[in-house]
């Protein structure tokens, strides 16, 4: 038996599910090829034909600091939150299309229930979490032959991916492959472009990876989390910064002096009294002050932080500089500069790569209905403006808010199929 087999039996049995979740993918004809969460033995890279990811260890420890996890959730929480919706194509005519009701009922199924665990949020918050701390983010999908649910996807770790540099092209030839630790080349599930989506952040010509925000940020996030240790240290006061300095002391008296404080004064709060010859120093190495936790240094971090992923340092707790007519252009900067990027490329990827690769419904496309609006009274005010100038028509904007078009009786028809009274 292969060693990828062997590993999908071993987790099958610790989580009980090959009866369940794997019974009811086969009966939908649909089965998930690569293996649940590769990374529980360790990471094992192997040179050859698939080429892996030169990504820092550290990266997935660092996703898991305060800075740093706060700036993901900014994302992640504001683009899974989002209403979106599957609608026909600009330039494709809603009559030419066969079963349309019945077909964005099955596209939204898909995305709604992608496998017997997931639901869309979860899916794509583990997406999103992947291309914001490694650069790739990673969803295996596999057709049905249902009509009524024509694809299955499952989330995938996009480290254990590697990648063919010397993909043709064609749908045939293997573009990924799923690396298991202590697995052979040639054990590994090889994957086709059709059966991947493979999320690249900043994609570069000169490399098949991309590049994420994490990965910009890795030095400036060491160096936070080391000053952050000083000045922990520092405030708990673990990090002496004087030093007591007698002059002309004997070895003896040094030694007496020392015991004398660590059992009579050290941790009692009483007031030591000296009486020698000579005034003893203080030898002071530091100024005694805040200045000495760096916390500006620590300042300066977090707003680098923030650069990397295309966030204002308001949103990364710094508010000292923010004011109440510049909070409002920070936060949309923060949308127009993080958000509304990846949103987008996520929505491109479930279009092509799903839509039209996997399942062959190239004439239906994926958006987010809130995507390009900065709030709801802002929205709903230019739509009435362009209403009133005979710009946009009723049907038109109900489309852009997701519902359906008004028939000439005044019902709705939504993109299900419903028929619902229009308000008067």
């Amino acid at each position: 038996m292969k060693v990828a087999e062997q590993l999908r039996e071993m987790w099958w049995q610790a989580t009980g599910r090959k009866n369940g979740v794997a019974a009811r993918a086969a009966d939908a004809d649909a089965v998930r090829r690569t293996l649940a969460l590769p990374a529980i033995i360790g990471p094992v890279q192997f040179p050859g034909r698939h080429l892996p990811k030169p990504t820092p260890v550290n990266l997935r420890r660092f996703a898991e600091t305060p800075v740093v996890r706060r700036a993901i959730n900014v994302i992640k929480d504001r683009i899974s939150a989002m209403d979106w919706q599957v609608r026909v194509r600009r330039g494709v005519q809603e009559d030419d299309v066969a079963y349309l009701a019945k077909k964005v009922r099955a596209l939204r199924r898909v995305l709604e229930e992608p496998n017997a665990v997931d639901s869309f949020r979860t899916l794509i918050e583990q997406v999103i979490e992947d291309a914001l701390t490694g650069g790739y983010g990673a969803i295996e999908m596999e057709p049905t032959g249902d009509a009524d649910r024509p694809a299955m996807l499952w989330p995938v770790d996009g480290a254990s991916i590697r990648i063919n540099p010397r993909w043709d092209g064609q749908e045939d030839t293997p573009r990924y492959a799923q690396s298991m630790p202590g697995q052979l080349e040639s054990e590994a599930i090889e994957l086709r472009d059709d059966q991947l989506i493979y999320v690249r952040m900043n994609p570069r010509s000169f490399t098949p990876f991309g590049l994420g925000p994490l990965e910009v940020a890795f030095e400036t996030v060491n160096q936070f989390l080391s000053s952050h240790r000083y000045a922990s240290k520092l405030a708990a006061n673990t990090v002496a910064q004087y030093a007591l300095w007698l002059n002309e002391a004997t070895p003896a008296q040094h030694d007496r002096l020392i015991r004398w404080w660590q059992d009579e004064i050290e941790g009692t709060g009483r007031v030591p009294l000296l009486s020698t010859e000579q005034k003893p120093e203080v030898l002071r190495f530091a100024a005694g002050t805040d200045a000495d936790l760096r916390l500006a240094w620590q300042e300066f971090l977090i707003r680098m932080v923030a650069n990397a992923f295309g966030l204002p340092p308001l949103l990364l707790g710094l508010e000292s500089d923010v004011n109440r007519s510049t909070a409002e252009e920070l936060t949309d900067e923060a949308f127009r500069g993080a958000i509304s990027p990846l949103a987008h490329l996520l929505a491109g990827h479930f279009t092509r790569d799903l839509f039209t690769k996997c399942i062959g419904w190239r004439e239906f496309e994926f958006v987010f209905n809130d995507l390009d609006a900065k709030d709801e009274e802002t929205e709903l005010a230019v739509q009435v403006q362009l209403l009133q100038a005979g710009v946009l028509t009723i049907n038109e904007v109900r489309a852009m808010r997701g519902l359906g078009p008004l028939a000439a009786d005044g019902t709705a028809q939504t993109p299900g199929g419903a028929e619902l009274a229009s308000s008067k």
